[in-house]
């Protein structure tokens, strides 16, 4: 399978794979994604097979207008008006009560959906132009490395899609921020793209700081993603004769010195997990980055990164 530039022709050829059941790595502004109509129930299956993905883990469908997401969400409260109006299109998903439209293996069995608009132009001219909703979550195999360039996309995820659209480097480079407002008051569910600050900011009033329900109503959620093949040690400092590999640490041909800035910072640690991780290395050693609400999606992928496959 070639990776294929996003020509109108190719394009349109996407959309038609789309409508009829297909699957196509495209492009967004946090990472690349599974895509296939989220309508279309086999198809659903069909990307949860290739990555090999719980059932019981929910899927994002992406739209490509207020109207649309309206369509697969049964109520549509304030909130999501004045959010969606901040920060759409963006890295920002909203969890909703789900329309009955929405088939029930790309919502998990649940009673809400999670909708977002991506701020990519290859991803928002491919839903126009397939006329359905996409359900896209990450195109790599569950737990592994999101890709943030075509070039980075599992062969195993490649091998079973019809195409991969090259949309260039993902400009956040970290998954969207998740929100539930299917509740009786905001909670972020996964940070990501958005900081939290930014959300409060925009949508004042109480927002809920402890998740107390066990249903998992956003993907990300598990203890263990966004993991390389090599077992991610966070150290202080870099550590005298490690063995493995380092960020942050001065620039040689093994060791990767990572942006000071949360955003650039975010946009560059897939890739360079990725780069590390080619090498073959039994231990990439992170150097733990800054705190502080900006700095809180990168200590979240990093955390579930470095979590060990036994975790409960």
């Amino acid at each position: 399978m070639e990776i294929l530039s996003p020509t109108p022709d190719v394009l349109d050829r996407a959309a038609t794979a789309l409508r009829s059941g297909g699957v196509v790595v495209i492009p967004t502004e946090t990472v690349y994604g599974l895509a296939c109509n989220a309508l279309d129930a086999d198809a659903v299956r069909r990307v949860f097979a290739i990555k090999g993905r719980p059932a019981n883990n929910p899927l994002i469908v992406h739209v490509a207008s207020e109207a649309q997401a309206r369509q697969v969400t049964s109520a549509w409260p304030e909130s999501a008006t004045v959010l969606a109006a901040r920060f759409w299109p963006g890295p920002l998903t909203m969890v909703l009560p789900r329309a009955a439209v929405v088939p029930d293996v790309t919502a998990a069995d649940l009673d809400t959906v999670a909708v977002r608009m991506p701020a990519h132009p290859v991803a928002l001219e491919l839903i126009r132009r397939a006329g359905v909703p996409l359900a896209a979550p990450s195109a790599n195999p569950f737990m592994r490395l999101s890709p943030t360039r075509a070039e980075d996309v599992d062969p195993s995820i490649v091998s079973q899609v019809t195409m991969v659209l090259d949309g260039g480097p993902c400009d956040v480079g970290l998954e969207s921020t998740v929100v539930d407002l299917s509740g009786t008051a905001p909670m972020v569910l996964r940070p990501g793209g958005i900081p939290r600050a930014a959300l409060e900011a925009a949508l004042v009033g109480p927002w809920i700081t402890e998740r107390t329900e066990t249903v998992t109503r956003s993907p990300g959620m598990h203890p263990r993603h966004y993991a390389p093949r090599a077992t991610i040690r966070l150290v202080a400092s870099t550590p005298p004769g490690a063995a493995g590999l380092v960020f942050s640490a001065p620039a040689n041909p093994q060791q990767i010195r990572m942006p000071s800035e949360p955003q650039a910072y975010g946009a560059m640690l897939y890739a360079a997990l990725r780069r590390l991780d080619l090498l073959g290395v039994a231990e990439i050693f992170v150097v733990t980055p800054p705190s502080g609400d900006a700095w809180e999606a990168v200590h979240d992928r990093l955390r579930r990164a470095s979590t060990a496959l036994d975790a409960p």
